[in-house]
């Protein structure tokens, strides 16, 4: 794969949000949190020093809905965390757009056939 996290450099700035970050724009308890992480409906990086995930990830206080099966599929693929972040955050050539802005735009299907020929 080579090291794709050079790809996040490349990237607009990205905001990230700690667990505590998380608790409170999620309005729920740390477990919960944790729980979300664990079935893949957030994935996040330590490549900061500390736990962290991509704020773009979360829209009205949830975690975006289209990127739980986008995560398996990319997990699927062989991605790793600070991977598939990287991804899902440069720019794709074939869509226009960086993956997680089509997943934004509503594009979940064109996201998840290009990410399964990533395996």
């Amino acid at each position: 794969m080579g090291n794709v996290s050079e790809n996040v450099a490349v990237t607009p700035a990205v905001e990230w949000l700690t667990m505590p970050d998380l608790v409170e724009v999620l309005d729920v308890p740390l477990g919960r949190v944790r729980r979300l992480i664990d079935d893949h409906y957030l994935v996040g990086s330590r490549r900061t020093g500390v736990f962290a995930v991509p704020a773009v990830f979360i829209v009205d206080g949830h975690p975006l809905s289209s990127l739980r099966g986008t995560i398996i599929v990319l997990q699927d693929a062989g991605f790793t965390d600070d991977e598939l972040i990287d991804w899902l955050l440069a720019e794709e050539e074939s869509l226009g757009r960086s993956p997680i802005d089509a997943l934004l735009a509503g594009h979940k299907s064109a996201v998840r056939r290009l990410a399964r020929t990533l395996a």
